[in-house]
Protein backbone atom coordinates (compact mmCIF):
# COMPACT_ATOMS: atom_id res chain seq x y z
CA UNK A 1 0.00 0.00 0.00
CA UNK A 2 1.86 3.39 -0.91
CA UNK A 3 1.25 6.81 1.39
CA UNK A 4 -0.66 9.37 0.95
CA UNK A 5 2.02 11.06 -0.48
CA UNK A 6 2.59 8.24 -2.88
CA UNK A 7 -1.05 8.49 -4.00
CA UNK A 8 -0.82 12.41 -4.83
CA UNK A 9 2.15 12.05 -7.11
CA UNK A 10 0.54 9.00 -8.55
CA UNK A 11 -2.26 11.29 -9.26
CA UNK A 12 0.24 14.09 -10.49
CA UNK A 13 1.92 12.08 -12.75
CA UNK A 14 -1.38 10.35 -14.09
CA UNK A 15 -3.21 13.78 -15.01
CA UNK A 16 0.27 15.40 -16.40
CA UNK A 17 0.20 12.30 -18.91
CA UNK A 18 4.16 13.40 -19.56
CA UNK A 19 7.07 13.73 -17.80
CA UNK A 20 7.30 15.82 -14.58
CA UNK A 21 10.15 17.06 -12.90
CA UNK A 22 11.29 15.71 -9.30
CA UNK A 23 12.17 19.58 -8.22
CA UNK A 24 8.06 20.36 -9.56
CA UNK A 25 6.83 17.37 -7.80
CA UNK A 26 8.96 18.20 -4.40
CA UNK A 27 8.07 21.99 -5.31
CA UNK A 28 3.91 21.95 -5.31
CA UNK A 29 4.26 18.53 -2.10
CA UNK A 30 6.99 21.03 -0.40
CA UNK A 31 9.20 17.96 0.51
CA UNK A 32 12.87 17.04 -1.01
CA UNK A 33 13.17 15.28 -3.86
CA UNK A 34 14.83 12.20 -2.01
CA UNK A 35 11.91 12.19 -0.75
CA UNK A 36 9.66 12.24 -3.76
CA UNK A 37 12.36 9.82 -4.87
CA UNK A 38 11.31 6.93 -2.08
CA UNK A 39 7.86 7.35 -2.68
CA UNK A 40 8.35 6.85 -6.25
CA UNK A 41 10.03 3.78 -5.31
CA UNK A 42 7.52 2.46 -2.83
CA UNK A 43 5.09 3.19 -6.00
CA UNK A 44 7.12 0.94 -8.03
CA UNK A 45 8.00 -1.52 -5.39
CA UNK A 46 3.64 -1.73 -5.09
CA UNK A 47 3.45 -2.01 -8.57
CA UNK A 48 5.66 -4.76 -8.43
CA UNK A 49 4.32 -6.96 -5.88
CA UNK A 50 0.60 -6.11 -6.81
CA UNK A 51 1.32 -7.36 -10.87
CA UNK A 52 -0.05 -4.01 -11.87
CA UNK A 53 0.10 -3.11 -15.50
CA UNK A 54 2.19 0.40 -14.80
CA UNK A 55 5.35 1.98 -13.52
CA UNK A 56 6.71 4.67 -13.33
CA UNK A 57 10.64 5.62 -15.21
CA UNK A 58 12.74 8.25 -14.52
CA UNK A 59 14.07 10.29 -17.52
CA UNK A 60 16.51 13.37 -16.84
CA UNK A 61 15.76 14.28 -13.45
CA UNK A 62 11.71 13.77 -14.68
CA UNK A 63 9.27 11.17 -14.13
CA UNK A 64 6.78 9.67 -16.04
CA UNK A 65 3.61 7.05 -15.24
CA UNK A 66 3.58 4.53 -18.08
CA UNK A 67 2.59 1.13 -18.96
CA UNK A 68 4.67 -1.98 -18.44
CA UNK A 69 6.23 -3.09 -21.37
CA UNK A 70 4.55 -6.92 -21.06
CA UNK A 71 1.73 -5.42 -22.19
CA UNK A 72 2.10 -3.41 -24.97
CA UNK A 73 0.56 -5.87 -27.32
CA UNK A 74 -2.70 -6.29 -25.79
CA UNK A 75 -3.07 -2.13 -25.78
CA UNK A 76 -1.53 -1.93 -29.16
CA UNK A 77 -4.50 -4.09 -30.60
CA UNK A 78 -6.87 -1.30 -28.55
CA UNK A 79 -4.95 1.80 -30.06
CA UNK A 80 -5.97 3.24 -33.57
CA UNK A 81 -4.02 1.23 -36.36
CA UNK A 82 -3.13 4.46 -38.09
CA UNK A 83 -1.99 7.51 -36.11
CA UNK A 84 -0.98 10.56 -37.46
CA UNK A 85 2.00 11.64 -35.12
CA UNK A 86 2.21 15.57 -35.84
CA UNK A 87 5.60 16.93 -34.49
CA UNK A 88 7.31 20.91 -34.57
CA UNK A 89 9.81 21.55 -36.29
CA UNK A 90 11.64 22.16 -33.44
CA UNK A 91 11.54 18.39 -32.56
CA UNK A 92 12.10 17.72 -35.77
CA UNK A 93 15.12 19.35 -36.22
CA UNK A 94 15.88 17.60 -32.66
CA UNK A 95 15.18 13.87 -33.81
CA UNK A 96 17.85 14.93 -36.91
CA UNK A 97 20.59 15.67 -34.63
CA UNK A 98 20.27 12.15 -33.06
CA UNK A 99 19.68 10.38 -35.61
CA UNK A 100 22.68 11.51 -37.34
CA UNK A 101 24.96 12.23 -34.64
CA UNK A 102 23.64 9.02 -31.95
CA UNK A 103 24.55 8.44 -28.83
CA UNK A 104 24.28 12.16 -28.16
CA UNK A 105 23.97 14.34 -25.16
CA UNK A 106 21.26 16.88 -24.43
CA UNK A 107 23.90 19.46 -24.25
CA UNK A 108 25.57 18.08 -27.55
CA UNK A 109 21.54 19.26 -29.56
CA UNK A 110 21.46 22.42 -27.76
CA UNK A 111 24.85 23.13 -29.10
CA UNK A 112 24.12 22.60 -32.56
CA UNK A 113 20.58 23.89 -32.54
CA UNK A 114 21.57 27.14 -30.38
CA UNK A 115 18.74 26.37 -28.38
CA UNK A 116 17.21 24.95 -24.65
CA UNK A 117 16.37 21.71 -26.33
CA UNK A 118 14.30 20.07 -23.31
CA UNK A 119 11.07 20.43 -24.75
CA UNK A 120 11.76 18.89 -28.14
CA UNK A 121 13.82 15.85 -26.39
CA UNK A 122 10.91 15.06 -23.61
CA UNK A 123 8.48 15.17 -26.40
CA UNK A 124 10.54 12.76 -28.84
CA UNK A 125 11.37 10.60 -25.79
CA UNK A 126 7.39 10.59 -24.51
CA UNK A 127 6.26 9.28 -28.21
CA UNK A 128 9.42 6.76 -28.14
CA UNK A 129 11.01 8.00 -30.97
CA UNK A 130 14.28 8.23 -28.98
CA UNK A 131 15.28 6.55 -25.75
CA UNK A 132 18.19 6.83 -22.83
CA UNK A 133 21.03 5.10 -24.99
CA UNK A 134 23.56 5.20 -21.59
CA UNK A 135 25.11 7.69 -19.87
CA UNK A 136 28.79 9.55 -20.98
CA UNK A 137 31.45 9.02 -18.66
CA UNK A 138 32.32 12.55 -17.80
CA UNK A 139 31.05 14.74 -15.10
CA UNK A 140 27.86 14.38 -14.28
CA UNK A 141 27.33 11.30 -16.34
CA UNK A 142 24.82 13.23 -19.00
CA UNK A 143 22.06 10.93 -20.44
CA UNK A 144 23.36 9.79 -24.33
CA UNK A 145 20.24 9.41 -26.67
CA UNK A 146 19.56 7.53 -29.32
CA UNK A 147 16.56 6.50 -31.81
CA UNK A 148 14.54 3.71 -31.07
CA UNK A 149 12.98 0.85 -33.36
CA UNK A 150 9.67 3.04 -33.57
CA UNK A 151 11.45 6.09 -35.15
CA UNK A 152 12.60 3.42 -38.00
CA UNK A 153 9.11 1.74 -38.34
CA UNK A 154 7.55 5.72 -37.88
CA UNK A 155 9.57 6.48 -41.13
CA UNK A 156 9.74 3.44 -42.93
CA UNK A 157 13.44 2.54 -42.50
CA UNK A 158 14.40 -1.20 -41.73
CA UNK A 159 17.77 0.38 -40.48
CA UNK A 160 20.12 3.44 -39.77
CA UNK A 161 22.20 2.45 -42.53
CA UNK A 162 18.71 3.37 -44.66
CA UNK A 163 19.19 6.94 -43.32
CA UNK A 164 20.02 9.29 -45.83
CA UNK A 165 23.52 10.42 -47.00
CA UNK A 166 24.17 13.42 -44.60
CA UNK A 167 25.42 15.40 -47.63
CA UNK A 168 22.04 15.46 -49.16
CA UNK A 169 20.43 15.15 -46.15
CA UNK A 170 17.06 17.27 -45.37
CA UNK A 171 13.78 16.67 -42.68
CA UNK A 172 11.75 16.82 -45.92
CA UNK A 173 14.35 14.05 -47.16
CA UNK A 174 14.34 11.76 -43.79
CA UNK A 175 10.77 11.78 -43.23
CA UNK A 176 9.12 12.23 -46.69
CA UNK A 177 6.85 14.74 -44.83
CA UNK A 178 4.04 17.60 -45.37
CA UNK A 179 4.25 21.06 -44.07
CA UNK A 180 0.84 22.00 -42.63
CA UNK A 181 -1.03 25.45 -42.07
CA UNK A 182 0.64 25.31 -38.06
CA UNK A 183 3.72 24.88 -39.23
CA UNK A 184 3.84 20.92 -37.81
CA UNK A 185 5.60 17.91 -39.55
CA UNK A 186 3.47 15.14 -40.34
CA UNK A 187 5.02 11.44 -39.58
CA UNK A 188 4.38 8.90 -42.42
CA UNK A 189 2.04 6.12 -40.39
CA UNK A 190 0.30 8.03 -37.55
CA UNK A 191 -3.09 9.62 -37.75
CA UNK A 192 -3.09 11.97 -34.14
CA UNK A 193 -2.22 15.34 -34.12
CA UNK A 194 -0.32 17.33 -30.91
CA UNK A 195 0.38 20.24 -30.27
CA UNK A 196 3.65 22.44 -31.17
CA UNK A 197 6.63 22.24 -28.57
CA UNK A 198 8.67 25.54 -28.12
Amino acid sequence: MTSKLGGIIESMLFAAGETLEISLIAEILEISEKDVRKEIEEINDFYKTNNRGFKIIEVDDSFQLCTIEENYSYIQQIAAPKRKLSLSPAAMETLSIVAYNQPVTRGSIEYIRGVNSDGPVNKLVERGLIEEGGRLDAPGRPILYVTTDEFLRSFGLSSLKSLPDIENASLSALSDIEENDDEQTTLPFFEEKEKNEE
